[in-house]
């Protein structure tokens, strides 16, 4: 009965001691943000040019230097989506400040955007106009590209969504 006591009060403190290192164990990333990403809430979209439909994208990030996000005074735009269609910058977000905790401030973390949908863009030979409604074009692919920057102006990789089904004629 002893020996039982003694080997689980050994195994007690065990545990106790590897959660503890997890907790404080430093996070070794680059100070260029890493992005990846990993989906969509769904994937067709009703086009539209306000506000008619939406999904979630959701992201993760590493930043080494921990300085992610927005300070509250700060009207500058920290993760951006590229429409392959245009090849333009699609939507800017301001994600919300991050502190910096600790001697190491690596950070990481899931980001959830909430995108509204776009137009269906046609090959100018149809002569269809944008966000037409159309059942000669019934759906067009929205590919996007998405990155982030960080508060020192280090630009994360940048990563290609899943293409998304845009349905012209609903």
């Amino acid at each position: 009965m002893k020996e039982k006591r003694r080997h689980l009060k050994f195994l007690l403190l065990a545990l106790l001691v590897v959660s503890l290192s997890a907790c404080i164990r430093s996070h070794d990333y680059d100070e260029i943000p890493h992005l990846e990403f990993r989906g969509f809430s769904k994937d067709i979209m009703k086009q539209g040019s306000n506000q008619q439909d939406s999904v979630i994208m959701t992201l993760f990030f590493t930043d080494g230097d921990g300085d992610f996000g927005s300070s509250v005074g700060s009207s500058e735009s920290n993760i951006f989506l590229k429409d392959l269609r245009t090849n333009e910058i699609f939507r800017e977000f301001k994600a919300p400040f991050v502190p910096e905790e600790g001697a190491k401030n690596g950070i990481s973390g899931t980001i959830r955007v909430k995108i509204y949908t776009t137009c269906c863009v046609y090959e100018p030979s149809t002569g269809i106009p944008p966000c037409e409604r159309t059942n000669l074009v019934p759906e067009n692919v929205l590919p996007l590209e998405v990155y982030i920057k960080d508060r020192s102006g280090h630009v994360s990789n940048i990563v290609r969504a899943t293409d998304l089904i845009l349905k012209c004629d609903y």
